[in-house]
């Protein structure tokens, strides 16, 4: 439920609603737009008397949410959220682009590669020190060392770090060693991880899992807003459908439905997307266009050789050449705004 305030309301106005409101143990969130002030919820409602609500001043409307995720709903936070990673925003039209190998194999490869996507206009660097694979005889990742050696390229780059976090055991080092925690599609659903990073004041990319509908993605993000931590990303990488040609289903429809039912701000992954990448070009223009706020692009040097994902990974030279694009969209965007 939320509580709509008009725009000539005062603080003492709202705090009278918020009393009220932690008077029957209730939960309480506050945002507050340039002209409004939305008072959200939390918990069994029904101990409410509307009515007395309503006699508060400048209490203009009181809603019910039909949705069942509440702090990651667009109506108890009207505005676009927007993420600030030192410096860095994501989401409100500011556009992060994520770019680096799927997995970080050697200092040389993951400082090669953060110089490389930083000159084309990259703002972070993403790279596999843990990796969830298929396989067990695949490549697992370099695990602590893989963190240490991109805190390495951050050092000589300045780019934030993004890597993923697939189990509680190693989150005060995620916590320590990198700047915006991801939670892989296939940890969408582990409440007990999303529980815990729910606890930081760590940025979030949530990934969309395999076979996920849009609600239940946004109930996960649900765990961790409810933990206190609100810096979440949600990133749509492709659903699992009979289509064989691609390796998932991006399904960038995700992109205006999410916007239109949450604040949060929601990225794009077409490497994964696809699973090739003959096609993240294209895609991330299309994301763009769609109003993606941020794009997530596997790169690697010599995908031939990469111990993980190579086939869908671009060289560095070609994400040179899709960022000339995408700043080109972004440029034309602007105009039509």
């Amino acid at each position: 439920m939320i509580v709509v305030m008009d725009r000539n309301y005062t603080s003492n106005d709202v705090e009278r609603v918020v009393s009220y409101i932690k008077e029957k143990n209730l939960e309480v969130t506050i945002s507050k737009g340039k002209d409004s002030c939305i008072i959200g919820i939390l918990g069994n409602t029904s101990t409410l008397d509307l009515q007395e609500l309503y006699r508060i001043k400048s209490v203009k409307d009181i809603k019910k949410i039909k949705e069942p995720f509440k702090k990651s709903n667009r109506l108890f936070h009207p505005e676009d959220t927007i993420i600030n990673i030192n410096g860095n925003k994501i989401g409100g039209g500011n556009l992060g682009i994520i770019a680096g190998p799927c997995a970080v194999e050697n200092e040389e490869q993951i400082v090669e590669i953060a110089k490389k996507v930083k000159l084309s206009g990259a703002n972070f660097l993403r790279g596999g020190a843990f990796k969830p694979r298929t396989s067990p005889y695949s490549f697992q990742g370099l695990e602590l060392d893989g963190l240490k050696l991109m805190q390495i390229a951050k050092q000589e780059t300045g780019l934030s770090i993004v890597s993923e976090l697939m189990s509680i055991s190693y989150l005060d080092e995620f916590i320590e060693l990198v700047d915006v925690i991801q939670i892989g599609a296939r940890n969408m659903q582990n409440y007990d991880l999303l529980k815990q990073v729910g606890k930081t004041g760590k940025p979030i990319i949530l990934k969309r899992g395999l076979s996920s509908t849009i609600e239940e993605w946004l109930l996960s993000a649900e765990h961790i807003m409810a933990g206190g931590n609100e810096n979440v990303i949600l990133c749509e990488r492709g659903i699992r459908t009979f289509e064989t040609y691609t390796r998932n289903t991006l399904d960038l429809s995700a992109i205006p439905v999410v916007k239109k039912y949450s604040h949060l701000p929601v990225i794009v992954d077409p490497s994964h997307g696809t699973g090739s990448s003959e096609y993240v070009e294209s895609m991330s223009m299309a994301a763009t266009v769609a109003g993606c706020d941020g794009l997530m692009i596997e790169v690697h040097n010599n995908p031939a050789q990469a111990l993980s994902d190579g086939q869908q990974s671009v060289t560095p030279e070609q994400f040179d050449e899709i960022m000339k694009k995408i700043n080109l969209l972004q440029q034309v965007k602007c105009n039509f705004r």
